[in-house]
């Protein structure tokens, strides 16, 4: 029997607006999913120590006031102490014009806004897979 993907759920920068990311934190658990939420506040260097010590699969990042923007950041400090395949997901609020930068850093998904709880878990447990295979 596989194991069940395991999630990292969290915000870095300032933005202290989690309740998107509560939301679907419990939308992964539902899913069967082992969840790991951290809260608001984090900065780079812990979210990958988590990551690392918890041995996640996917990190979801929720941003509703530019903290997306931290992310190449975050895919670099991933990359360097050899989490590259650890897959990064963005929920909140993006604007269109930082989509592409987003890609290309390495981020897999980005939910915005209406996105419905299948499309959400749906992509995270095939992000899951793709992160074990890699792995």
């Amino acid at each position: 029997m596989t194991a069940p993907a395991r999630i990292l759920v969290t915000k870095i920068g300032f933005d202290g607006h989690d309740r998107g990311s509560r939301i679907v934190a419990t939308y992964l658990r539902d899913a069967g999913m082992e969840v790991v939420y951290t809260g608001p506040w984090q900065k780079i260097a812990d979210v990958v120590a988590q990551a690392t010590q918890e041995d996640v699969d996917v990190i979801g990042i929720s941003s509703l006031a530019t903290d997306h923007l931290l992310l190449p950041d975050l895919m670099a400090a991933l990359r360097d102490n050899g989490l590259g395949h650890v897959q990064v997901v963005v929920g909140g609020i993006v604007p269109d014009q930082d989509i592409e930068d987003l890609h290309s850093a390495g981020v897999a998904a980005i939910f915005h806004p209406g996105s419905t709880r299948e499309q959400i878990v749906d992509e995270i447990a095939r992000l899951a897979e793709e992160a074990r295979v890699a792995a």
